[in-house]
């Protein structure tokens, strides 16, 4: 099993998950291209169609400095070719604002790039150093306002890419696993870090029909259909 690839071994797991009949979301996801032969398995409905994949960046040099070997140019084609396998997946990143030596027209590259990606889920942190982290003797550190104030700016692009995503789902019926009377989750929400879908009755632990009659920037709200 060790000596097997990495892209048989997860593609083989997901599968063996897929057929227990339970809701499997893959989270943290890299290196990217281990991802292209589970996207099928999701098209397939084996898997629930939500991927978490730590992006952290866009611009090249920022994404060099991370270690991270990627592009924003790679990335939006890796997105849209899983999207055209499944049209439905929900994609989840993290972006990290603020690293050192992060400058304004950099930062500015990350909004354009969330832009065009249309992220589903969106996590934004401002980089804060990390014991015994390389990232840590890197000069031209950014200031602690100007990390919070980026970090601000781009969670109200994600904001407004949120609400149209979810708005476009009103009016469609969903599957929802009830975590409690009135609240409960669609395949793209995962527990804790994604948004909720609200309505009146269910019961906990078990699945229920609802048709989505409105939606802010993080939540879907509808009744039992």
């Amino acid at each position: 099993w060790h000596g097997r690839p990495l892209k048989t071994r997860m593609t083989e797991l997901c599968e063996a998950l897929g057929a227990l009949g339970v809701w499997v979301r893959l989270h943290y996801v890299y290196p990217y291209p281990s991802v292209d032969d589970v996207v099928p398995l999701m098209a397939g409905g084996k898997i629930l169609p939500y991927l978490d994949v730590p992006f952290q960046h866009a611009n090249a040099r920022i994404l060099k400095l991370m270690k991270r070997p990627a592009s924003a140019e790679q990335v939006l084609e890796r997105l849209a070719r899983w999207r055209s396998i499944c049209p439905e997946i929900a994609v989840r990143s993290t972006f990290i604002v603020g690293f050192p030596g992060e400058t304004e027209r950099e930062f500015e590259e990350l909004l354009a790039f969330l832009g065009e990606a249309q992220l589903d889920r969106v996590g934004c942190f401002a980089y804060s150093p990390v014991a015994g982290a390389a990232a840590n003797a890197l000069p031209d550190a950014v200031p602690e306002e100007a990390k919070e104030e980026r970090r601000a700016r781009f969670m109200r692009v994600q904001e407004r890419i949120s609400a149209r995503k979810l708005k476009a789902k009103v009016g469609k019926t969903l599957q929802v696993l009830v975590d409690a009377p009135g609240i409960g989750r669609s395949s793209a929400d995962a527990p804790e870090i994604d948004g909720t879908v609200r309505f009146r009755g269910g019961r906990r632990g078990e699945f229920a029909r609802v048709t989505i009659e409105r939606a802010d920037a993080h939540d879907l709200y509808g009744r039992l259909a």
